[in-house]
């Protein structure tokens, strides 16, 4: 989530663990190094929206969250080639507005989560351990590899693996 850190260490992480991720990028953090995430994409991750400045999007008006989603996503295809479908409210703070404004930029689906790698642990809205399905956020941060350690083992302990959100919801 967000690009803030940007480490080779990271994408080494993920190849050598075979995790491919949905990544939610936000303009206000990739800018400097937009380039930085292609390789992210060869390797079989796909890049949403997370809008282009980070705000809390209940404080804004209808056309303004258009314009932070509509925005990034505009910016991501001509950086990566490929539109983004799925949309993550910074926060997760979202309103209405927010759903209607990702349906007009031609997103698919406001995308939040169920568990946290955050700080070298894992954190869950639900239960002490990951489900099926669940969804988990963790950010480029420099925890990274402590984040991805905590969740590999949460991950090992239930017996699941990785796959891309896009993978998962309906295609129209």
């Amino acid at each position: 989530d967000d690009g803030a850190n940007k480490q080779p260490l990271e994408l080494q992480l993920m190849q050598q663990n075979h995790v491919k991720a949905s990544l939610f990028l936000a303009n206000r953090f990739i800018a400097d190094n937009p380039a930085f995430f292609k390789d992210f994409m060869t390797a079989g991750s796909l890049i949403e929206d997370h809008t282009i400045d980070h705000k809390l999007l209940s404080n804004l008006t209808y056309t303004q969250q258009v314009q932070e989603i509509c925005g990034q996503a505009d910016l991501e295809t001509q950086e990566y080639g490929r539109r983004p479908i799925l949309f993550r409210p910074p926060g997760g703070d979202y309103n209405t507005d927010t759903q209607r404004a990702a349906a007009a930029c031609g997103m698919k689906a406001v995308v939040l989560w169920i568990a946290k790698a955050n700080g070298g642990s894992m954190q869950y809205q639900i239960g002490h351990s990951l489900r099926p399905g669940d969804i988990v956020l963790m950010h480029f941060r420099p925890e990274f590899s402590q984040d991805m350690a905590a969740f590999l083992a949460a991950q090992n302990a239930a017996g699941l693996h990785t796959e891309l959100l896009e993978d998962w919801l309906p295609a129209n």
